[in-house]
C-alpha cells in the first residue's frame, strides 16, 4: 500500500532569485505546488507516495512530471491537457524571504482535472493518507474532483490531510475563500494551517482557541505553522507550542509543504497510523518536521531544497 497520495496542483514557481544590475528581478523556474510539494518532500524522506493531478502538454508541463518521478513519485496519475496550458505562479521574494504570488491560472491544467479522472486514479492505488489543498476548490471541475476523491479515500478508510492554503489572488472574495475552505473540514482527519488561516477559519488569535474549534469538526491532529515560531500542535486533549530552529532564509517557498510532508511521513510508518500516539512521540515527529522546514528555508526553490532523509540525522 502507498503512504501517501497527493492531489491538486503541481505548477511552475517562477521565482525571484535577485536583481540584475539595473534592478530588474531575475526569476528561475523551479516546480511547485503545494500537493506535488508535499509529495516529494515526504518521499525524500523515505515515504512511498503518488501524485494525482494535471499538467499541460508543454515544456513545463514535461519538465514537472519528469522532477516528480526523479524524486520518486509515482505519477500514474498525473494527466496532460492538450487544452490548457501549464500554471505558473509568480513568487517574488522579499528581503526578508517571505512571498508574494501571481498566477497565471485562467484557466490552468492544474484546474481541469475531473471527478471521473480522480476516482479512477485513486481506484488503481489506496494509500494510507490522501492530501489535499483548497487551491483545488477554487474553480470547477477541480473542485467537484478534490470533493469526490476525499469522499472516495475516506469510504476506504483512508485518513485525508488537508491544508487550507489561502492564495488571495485566486479567489474573487475572502468570504468566498472562507466558505470553500471550511467544506473539506468535516472530513478531515490531519489539518495543517498556517496561524493567519487559523483565524480566518475560526474567527479568533488564540491557538487554544482556534484549535478546539477546528475540533468540534471531527479533526483529530491540528498544527498551526507559526514561521520562524515553530508550530502550535493539538492532538486530542494534549496541546503544546513547540519551537522551531533559526537558520539563515534564502526563501520560505515551500518550509510549509516539507514540514507537513515530514509529519505525513512519521505518521504513515505508524502501524496504526493516528491512533495511540503519545504526546512525546508528537512533540519528537513535530521536532523533526520543523527541522525539515528550517532547511528547506534555507535553500532556495521548493522542491529542490526539501532535505533528504540524512540531512536530517
Amino acid at each position: 500500500m502507498t503512504d501517501i497520495i497527493t492531489l491538486g496542483e503541481l505548477l511552475i514557481d517562477l521565482t525571484q532569485k535577485g536583481e540584475d544590475e539595473n534592478g530588474n528581478g531575475k526569476f528561475t523556474a523551479f516546480p511547485g505546488g503545494a500537493p506535488a510539494n508535499v509529495a516529494v518532500a515526504a518521499s525524500k524522506l523515505g515515504a512511498s507516495t503518488g501524485f494525482i493531478g494535471k499538467v499541460g502538454n508543454d515544456a513545463f508541463g514535461r519538465k514537472l512530471a519528469e522532477t516528480l518521478s526523479e524524486e520518486g513519485v509515482n505519477t500514474d496519475g498525473l494527466l496532460v491537457s492538450d487544452d490548457v496550458p501549464t500554471t505558473l505562479a509568480i513568487v517574488s521574494v522579499d528581503p526578508t524571504g517571505e512571498r508574494e504570488f501571481t498566477f497565471y491560472r485562467d484557466p490552468g491544467a492544474d484546474t481541469q482535472i475531473t471527478a471521473i479522472e480522480a476516482i479512477a486514479a485513486l481506484s488503481e492505488e489506496m494509500p494510507k493518507v490522501l492530501h489535499i489543498g483548497s487551491l483545488s476548490m477554487t474553480t470547477s471541475p477541480s473542485k467537484e474532483a478534490c470533493e469526490a476523491a476525499v469522499r472516495y479515500a475516506k469510504e476506504k478508510g483512508a485518513l485525508i490531510s488537508y491544508d487550507p492554503n489561502y492564495r488571495a489572488a485566486l479567489w474573487d472574495s475572502e468570504e468566498h475563500a472562507i466558505e470553500m475552505m471550511k467544506v473539506l473540514l468535516p472530513l478531515t482527519d490531519i489539518l495543517k494551517v498556517s496561524d493567519e488561516e487559523m483565524e480566518m477559519l475560526t474567527g479568533t488569535k488564540d491557538y487554544s482557541e482556534g484549535c478546539w474549534a477546528l475540533a468540534e469538526c471531527g479533526i483529530r491532529l491540528i498544527m498551526v505553522t507559526l514561521g520562524a515560531e515553530g508550530v502550535f500542535v493539538k492532538y486530542g486533549d494534549y496541546e503544546e507550542h513547540i519551537p522551531g530552529f533559526s537558520v539563515k532564509v534564502a526563501d520560505t517557498n515551500g518550509a510549509g509543504d516539507t514540514f507537513l510532508g515530514a509529519m505525513l511521513y512519521r505518521i504513515a510508518q505508524r502501524e496504526d497510523l493516528l491512533d495511540g500516539m503519545s504526546n512525546e512521540e508528537l512533540r519528537t515527529f513535530v521536532t523533526y518536521a520543523n527541522k525539515a522546514a528550517s532547511l528547506t528555508c534555507s535553500r532556495h526553490g521548493a522542491m529542490p531544497a526539501m532535505p533528504t532523509a540524512d540531512e536530517l540525522k
